[in-house]
């Protein structure tokens, strides 16, 4: 039985509201752990992270705190990589989301090291393709696929020792709607594969999340990287930067289970959940209920053949 690991990392060092900094805890208060073990997985906390305090700084040369970005990213690579050489599948309770670059540039390492294909899904409203010429706030949370795909201060898109850590074309990002001006041109020409919210609500969530997985067999490793904001704020109020027009919960829950059918999810981020914006921890409760989806409960038993 493969064993989750969840790995805390509790900062805001990249996101422009604080708060951030509290999701892993209230994540283990919604019961992650023991929902996780209840689907009769074997789960090890593994504790929080440390790393440095966010002074709450303004941008210096388009990067707000970058030192303080690459520590948490550094201590945020060295935690999954130990985790992935165990046999083990990280599962990174941030956080703001530019942990991402740490978490996702350990995976990459590993499907290298071990020739497998890697497959990104980027569950989030925003693009995350800033760059410090681009950025209109500077933080850094705004950067992470710009800076896996090679867009960045060379402490980030050097992480790992490879620029870029990824190219694009591993990426499938998923509810976007919301994308900076020059972002959006940038956005096109790397040709990032984005299903946004006008694409889904014209073809529906189903046909976007088939084109999403296509191709994925059992040479793929598959991470998802599950920023909160994702979600309609109506359901999910938890977070820094809502931007409402989101994924109801019925297509949140088909989103988890289609990509649970695949069978390929072998890392997995957790990010943005801001308890200080949150109602009596609803939205930590639904991430934990759509996380108990992404590794396989249903509404219904489905004959996996069909």
């Amino acid at each position: 039985m493969q064993t989750l690991s969840l790995i805390g990392a509790p900062t805001d060092i990249g996101a422009g509201h604080r708060g951030a900094s509290m999701g892993p805890e209230a994540l283990r208060v919604a019961r992650l752990s023991e929902a996780l073990q209840s689907r009769g997985m074997a789960v090890e906390d593994r504790g929080n992270l440390s790393g440095p305090f966010n002074p709450w700084l303004p941008p210096e040369a388009g990067y707000r705190h970058l030192d303080a970005v690459v520590r948490w990213n550094q201590a945020v690579m060295q935690a999954v990589s130990a985790e992935l050489a165990l046999g083990n599948l990280p599962i990174l309770l941030g956080g703001d989301h530019c942990l991402a670059i740490g978490s996702i540039t350990a995976v990459a390492q590993h499907c290298r090291s071990l020739g497998k294909t890697l497959r990104v899904l980027w569950l989030d409203a925003h693009a995350d393709f800033n760059t410090s010429e681009l950025t209109p706030s500077g933080n850094v949370h705004g950067m992470p696929v710009a800076c896996l795909c090679g867009y960045g201060p060379r402490a980030l898109t050097e992480l790992g020792g490879c620029s870029p850590a990824i190219s694009a074309d591993v990426v499938r990002q998923i509810g976007i709607r919301s994308v900076d001006e020059g972002e959006r041109r940038l956005v096109h020409d790397v040709g990032l594969d984005i299903y946004d919210m006008r694409y889904i609500d014209e073809v529906g969530i189903k046909k976007a999340m088939e084109e999403a997985l296509e191709g994925i067999d059992e040479n793929t490793h598959l991470h998802v990287s599950f920023d909160v904001d994702f979600l309609d704020p109506t359901i999910a109020p938890g977070v820094g930067t809502t931007v409402r027009g989101g994924p109801n919960y019925r297509e949140a829950q088909l989103v988890m289970e289609m990509i649970a059918d695949t069978g390929r999810v072998a890392s997995l981020d957790i990010v943005e959940l801001n308890p200080a914006f949150d109602k009596k921890n609803q939205t930590a409760r639904l991430a934990v209920d759509l996380v108990e989806s992404l590794f396989g409960k249903s509404t219904l038993m489905r004959d996996q053949r069909r």
